[in-house]
């Protein structure tokens, strides 16, 4: 059960640009973009002849000269209609759910108001794209014919089309906490309540940590190799007693990712894959680059990127290569998501170490000091270079309302006194890119929408709750950031793919036996394994036992698996229980029983056998 060692195999000289973009090369082997693609194009994913302008280009001419009416004009005259009214309101559904319900009430359209409400904003630029596509729509429509059973098949379809759009689909929300914090080598604090929002309503399902600069000297490096960093421990230690189990983690020098669920998510968070890249000294060095987790939670793909960059205030365009560098080369063993990019939605988070441009240090503080950092938001570089690069568009942001969370003098709230006076900038950031749907295909006779995730027919929707600094931690020169998000989805299953329970009475005085079953959709694995914990523990690594499931051959669907285990393999003291099935394929722990109690055994209160002298035998 040891997390295989990773190997990177990619280095900065082996970068690709899959869009076709120029560069040139800096000193340390980073590319610079000299062009950018089309943000319309890149942002709506919609093929050439869809690009907004395009749509009905030449409206002032008839309707009947337009360029891509003519392109379905082959098709039947039914077939047509559909296919307009069809790919209109595939970009509706491309839009969040607030979006949506604004533009249908500017343009006077009908829809119920009882829809949930969760979204990420696209802006006002799509309600008024969407608006003229409106207009353009039925111009074209109009156009097509004057027949009555034609005019007729239209509005039956748009009306039903309409309706669609304004009928709620039935979902689910999750909380979703994230924390970024650059530690400076510091010990982990006593007290993490307000870091976690620990007593804030409603619960968090998901806690995804990334920290950077994890005091990493070689002889603690090596240490926390072999058992868990201080900072892991300490998460573990005060989410396990409220239910949480850590997923996984990755680490790469100084940058550690942590990622935390309630224990009823735990089988329904599959296909886990970690892997970091290097930027550091040519992409030979951890100790900047980045590192990220994949999984899918209900069968929605998510990914998270904790990143560490370049440092220093003339180095923005060099941040930007690296973040995209690392976007680009960091890859998955998952076919439908092989690249970070391909996730449903990428949470890129950590110390990107923009800086606030221009301004002095008298006016950054002034700013500050008076309450209004809106002042200072025009000059911060990650802004400025979002207005440049196409890429980072895609990615969004919660408003800066908070003071910019570097460099403090320690233990304190007060910005840097020492020699070196560093301006104070919003370094440690978190970003969210929600994946643009893919069209349906021009050539396509009939849209049919069929994934395994269910993500173009049920998309994810993500509101950001909060974002902020936490001012209660000074054991750093950084303020930790934390965000909270609303993440509604349609679960694309709910129902687990092994099933798994104990058999009888369990004590350590004789063998016991569980059962197993695995369903139809499930590839098991003979490195499978069952493994035995006690109620609240912390990891898939924290068993107290396990059994390898049965070696010689996989089992068919539904059958009913039986195993032993053996006696002395069974705590002597008792207690409660539970048993969890992990999958090798999937690298998660996929089936979990109930709890059950096991009772504690005979000999050991014939032998007198207590915790404090039993010497290993509990286990």
């Amino acid at each position: 059960m040891v997390a295989p060692s990773l190997q990177d195999h990619r280095g900065l000289s082996h970068r690709r640009d899959h869009r076709g973009l120029s560069h040139r090369r800096d000193h340390r082997g980073l590319s610079h973009r000299r062009d950018h693609t089309s943000t319309h194009a890149l942002h709506s994913g919609l093929p050439h002849s869809f690009i907004p302008g395009q749509f009905c280009e030449g409206t002032n001419d008839k309707p009947g000269d337009i360029t891509w009416l003519q392109s379905i004009q082959h098709k039947s005259e039914e077939e047509s209609v559909h296919r307009i009214v069809f790919i209109f309101f595939f970009e509706i559904n491309s839009l969040s759910h607030n979006t949506k319900m604004d533009f249908f009430t500017d343009t006077g359209v009908r829809v119920r108001s009882d829809s949930m409400s969760s979204s990420a904003s696209q802006g006002s630029r799509s309600k008024v794209l969407l608006r003229q596509r409106l207009t353009q729509l039925l111009t074209c429509i109009e156009d097509m014919s004057s027949d009555d059973e034609a005019s007729e098949e239209v509005s039956r379809t748009l009306d039903e089309a309409f309706q669609l759009c304004g009928r709620s689909v039935p979902s689910d929300a999750f909380r979703l906490h994230m924390v970024t914090w650059n530690v400076a080598t510091a010990e982990p604090p006593e007290d993490v309540t307000s870091l976690l929002q620990l007593d804030v309503q409603p619960p968090t399902d998901l806690y995804v940590i990334g920290l950077q600069e994890v005091n990493s000297t070689p002889v603690r490096f090596i240490s926390d190799l072999v058992v868990d960093d201080s900072w892991s421990h300490m998460f573990m230690d005060t989410l396990a007693p409220r239910g949480f189990i850590k997923v996984t983690s990755v680490r790469m020098q100084g940058l550690l990712l942590l990622v935390f669920a309630k224990q009823i998510h735990l089988p329904f968070i599959r296909n886990i894959q970690t892997t970091y890249t290097r930027t550091g000294i040519f992409g030979y060095w951890g100790n900047k680059g980045g590192v990220s987790m994949r999984f899918s939670f209900y069968g929605h793909t998510l990914c998270f990127l904790n990143c560490h960059l370049s440092a220093h205030m003339n180095y923005a365009l060099e941040r930007v290569d690296e973040f995209e560098h690392i976007l680009e080369t960091q890859d998955f063993d998952i076919s439908d998501t092989p690249h970070v990019l391909d996730h449903e939605v990428v949470f890129c988070f950590g110390d990107l170490n923009f800086r606030i441009a221009d301004h002095g240090l008298h006016f950054l503080r002034s700013s500050i000091n008076s309450g209004r950092v809106n002042l200072l938001w025009g000059k911060d570089q990650l802004t400025m270079m979002k207005q440049k690069e196409a890429f980072l568009q895609e990615f969004e942001e919660g408003p800066l309302n908070f003071k910019p969370t570097y460099k403090f003098d320690r233990n304190s709230n007060t910005y840097d006194t020492s020699g070196k006076k560093r301006k104070p900038a919003w370094t440690d950031r978190i970003l969210w890119r929600i994946k643009p749907q893919t069209p349906p295909s021009e050539d396509d006779d009939k849209a049919v929408i069929s994934t395994d995730d269910g993500q173009d027919e049920f998309p994810i929707l993500v509101t950001q709750d909060k974002y902020d600094s936490d001012m209660n931690y000074g054991i750093s020169d950084h303020k930790p950031v934390i965000a909270t998000f609303s993440v509604e989805l349609r679960k694309c299953f709910d129902t687990l793919v092994v099933h798994v329970s104990p058999v009888g009475v369990w004590s350590a005085d004789q063998d016991a036996l569980l059962n197993y079953t695995v369903q139809e959709d499930f590839m098991s694995s003979t490195w499978d394994w069952i493994g035995l914990y006690k109620v609240g523990f912390k990891s898939a690594c924290d068993y107290e036992t396990f059994v390898w499931v049965r070696e010689k051959e996989l089992p068919e669907t539904n059958e009913l698996i039986q195993i032993s285990v053996e006696k002395d393999d069974i705590p002597l003291l008792g207690g409660q229980y539970v048993l969890g099935y992990y999958s090798t394929n999937m690298q998660s722990i996929i089936g979990l029983s109930s709890n059950f109690q096991i009772l504690e055994s005979k000999r050991a209160v014939m032998e007198g056998l207590v915790p404090e002298n039993m010497n290993g035998l509990n286990k």
